[in-house]
């Protein structure tokens, strides 16, 4: 799972419009570089690399990076704080923080990294979208949250999409779909847990503080898992698998990351969110043109209603969703 974080946006200030060009196109960038993912891991797949070593590779590349900038980070923000002021970081933050890392970056990464080992990387990728929805039912469970009917109709018709995919692949795959649907509705659940629980964390820390100890939380829960479950000798790739899995780290995780966090900054996390909505439809057009992925009507039927779904749930509950998400800090 790629690193896709949230913070406030920035107060109105002179000649803020005139950089809301650099956001959009932080955002688009951020978009795309997230689409690759399910690509590289596909293709990692056909050099033999399975998930689990990939995910590993994706944190031995990664990690370094992100808790190099946070310490930088840390140790900038140390510098600014007048005296007297209340620690930047406690232990009871740092712990939680770890373990929302190891939610995100490890048990939704991991089920969506299975997955792909059994469904198309577009049908991942329009099932991960979802997870919005998981956020709101979990507001609603947690906090008490009204479902109201529009996101009820934004629900069912993107799960009608889903479904239309799902029935296609089944007939012809047969019940790896089953599995490798399960496998990811566990991620976006999962992810979505992640969402909810990592907001107060990020108001409190800072994007990237918070995703430097976030990801240092998970990559020793990943590197364990793979010691668990296989020989060291199998971090051992070739050069185009080696390629591959230097791609997986900076290409669809660090370049994201940072793209997204400076589109946020620019113009804003709803902004930001909508204009990633791309995401998938760059997954398909790569897996399409790279792995020669199937795009049948059905698909196409699919997709459609996947991002409309999408598109009325970010147009009718934005204002709810803010308010969740205030709720949570």
């Amino acid at each position: 799972m790629s690193s896709e974080t949230a913070s406030t946006p920035p107060t109105a200030r002179p000649g803020f419009r005139q950089f809301a060009w650099a956001g959009i196109v932080l955002a688009l960038a951020g978009a795309a570089f997230f689409a690759t993912k399910g690509i590289v891991i596909k293709l990692a797949l056909l050099e033999g690399i399975d998930s689990v070593t990939t995910l590993t590779w994706r944190m031995i590349v990664a990690v370094p990076i992100f808790l190099t900038v946070g310490i930088l980070g840390y140790r900038k923000k140390l510098a600014q704080q007048p005296l007297g002021a209340p620690p930047v970081l406690t232990w009871p933050v740092l712990v939680q923080t770890l373990g929302v890392g190891v939610i995100g970056y490890y048990v939704a990464s991991y089920l969506d990294f299975s997955a792909l080992e059994y469904i198309t990387a577009q049908f991942d990728r329009l099932i991960l979208l979802t997870y919005p929805f998981f956020v709101v039912l979990f507001g609603a469970i947690f906090f008490k949250r009204k479902i109201t009917l529009p996101m009820v109709v934004a629900l069912l018709v993107s799960y009608l999409g889903i479904g239309v995919i799902f029935w296609h692949d089944l007939r012809i795959e047969g019940d790896n779909v089953l599995l490798g649907a399960a496998l990811v509705f566990g991620s976006a659940i999962a992810y979505a847990a992640y969402q909810i629980m990592a907001k107060p964390l990020i108001d409190k820390l800072g994007p990237q503080l918070f995703t430097s100890i976030a990801m240092s939380g998970a990559g020793p829960a990943v590197i364990a898992h793979f010691l668990f479950t296989h020989p060291v000798g199998d971090l051992a790739v070739s050069g185009n698998g080696f390629l591959l899995m230097l791609a997986i780290g900076t290409v669809s995780t660090v370049l994201p990351a940072y793209c997204i966090s400076g589109a946020i900054a620019l113009i804003g996390p709803e902004r930001t969110a909508i204009i990633g909505n791309v995401s998938p439809v760059v997954t398909v057009g790569l897996a399409i043109s790279i792995l020669g992925e199937a795009f049948t009507p059905y698909h196409a039927i699919g997709t459609a209603l996947v991002l409309g779904g999408v598109f009325l749930f970010t147009r009718k509950e934005k204002p709810k969703v803010k308010v969740l998400e205030e709720s949570t800090a």
